[in-house]
């Protein structure tokens, strides 16, 4: 009987606690601000053509979809949809991701990375 009560209460305190351990804190997206403008900057551009593509509507937008744009075959054939766990998996490691891309900068760091993430995910489409 003790291990069909201790099984109930695992249960109950994994079906509380899970939601909790699943979800990442959120980013500060005035952090993530200035942390792309330091080092995303050099490359990609808010309502723009640089020499990355425009992130203006990144979140939630297919990879390799911005009109006039030269992406790599492997990104434009990858399937990718930015969405925020997609951006996390990309920016920790972009070629372990999509290998062959052109990207080739990492954010090591998982707490600049949210902020970041934060950050893209206020540039609504213009």
């Amino acid at each position: 009987m003790r291990p069909m009560i201790a099984r109930a209460v695992a249960l109950g305190l994994v079906a509380v606690a899970g939601p909790t351990l699943a979800q990442s804190p959120p980013g500060d997206a005035s952090l993530g601000q200035s942390l792309f403008q330091d080092r995303c900057g050099m490359c990609h551009v808010i309502g723009g053509v640089g020499m990355g593509p425009d992130l203006t509507g990144v979140v939630g937008r297919k990879a390799a979809s911005v009109p006039g744009f030269n992406y790599t075959p492997a990104l434009s054939s990858s399937g990718l949809t930015w969405t925020r766990a997609n951006l996390d998996r990309w920016l920790t490691d972009p070629r372990a991701l999509v290998p062959g891309t052109a990207m080739r900068v990492k954010v090591l760091n998982e707490a600049d990375r949210r902020n970041l993430i934060a950050y893209l995910t206020t540039l609504s489409k213009r």
